[in-house]
């Protein structure tokens, strides 16, 4: 069983940094391909990153490209997005999320993640 529980967010001025957390208290962890994902008031659930079981491949956003990190330390059972240059349009509920395979084409897609947290709120004031 996949339980994901993020933390992390918070209020932040323009140019600053957050790093969100997202914990698993499930044993197979270390299988799942792990992305972030993020949703403003009245918009889609977008994709922001995503990173395979091993590390070894991670995947952004064009939005967030050279600004965001994705991590995770399988030790932990915990994958981590490094936000920094953050901007007002990067305002959302930040969601982790889980699935246990990879396949380059559906990455991005929502729907194609069986686990996902709660969801924790940035907000970034300008």
């Amino acid at each position: 069983q996949v339980q994901l529980v993020e933390s992390g967010g918070g209020l932040v001025q323009a140019g600053g940094s957050l790093r969100l957390s997202c914990a698993d208290s499930g044993r197979t962890f270390s299988s799942y391909t792990m992305g972030w994902f993020r949703q403003a008031p009245g918009k889609e659930r977008d994709f922001v990153a995503a990173i395979t079981w091993s590390g070894g491949s991670t995947h952004y956003a064009d939005s967030v490209k050279g600004r965001f990190t994705i991590s995770r330390d399988n030790a932990k059972n915990t994958v981590y997005l490094q936000m920094n240059s953050l901007k007002p349009e990067d305002t959302a509920v930040y969601y982790c999320a889980a699935r246990s395979y990879y396949n380059y084409n559906s990455i991005g897609l929502p729907r194609s993640y069986s686990y996902w947290g709660q969801g924790t709120q940035v907000t970034v004031s300008s």
